[in-house]
């Protein structure tokens, strides 16, 4: 597993394929704030939960400044499914080889039904327009994770 990222840290460039295979590439968005979340599965309840929240106040963190890319290992094909069957507004990447998961931290060693299993460790990391961590959480909760982000923030 990669080491978790804290604030102060900068983040790790990547290159991902979103759900129509064109590369997002992190560093292409400095000078705005970026909300890079990690998720286990696409089209299972507590993403689609999730990835619902997100697409919800797209509008209001778009409005902040902030960019919201979440990232699972499901491939460009899935991802394009999960978008048109939730109606999902925010940019989703493919992260197949689990390689920028394990870079941020969001990969490795976590308990599951209390068993211990390697796998993608749900998170969100914030990004400054000069691409340093500015907030980071791991294993957060699917529901009420982007209320409390607001929050955090100092959203409305």
């Amino acid at each position: 597993m990669g080491e978790r990222l804290a604030p102060g840290d900068t983040a790790p460039d990547f290159t991902l394929p979103d759900d129509t295979g064109s590369d997002v590439t992190l560093s292409g968005l400095r000078g705005r704030k970026v909300i890079v979340y990690f998720y286990p599965a696409a089209m299972t309840p507590g993403c689609t939960k999730q990835a619902c929240d997100f697409s919800e106040s797209l509008e209001s963190l778009t409005a902040d400044g902030y960019t919201v890319l979440g990232i699972s290992p499901d491939k460009p094909e899935k991802l394009a499914k999960f978008r048109e069957k939730e109606a999902l507004t925010i940019t989703l990447l493919s992260d197949a080889d689990r390689a920028v998961m394990t870079a941020w931290g969001a990969f490795g060693e976590k308990s599951l039904y209390g068993k211990t299993v390697q796998g993608v460790i749900r998170s969100t990391v914030v990004v400054d327009e000069q691409g340093t961590v500015s907030h980071a959480w791991y294993n957060v909760k699917a529901t009420g994770h982007v209320a409390k982000l607001r929050r955090d923030l100092g959203l409305k």
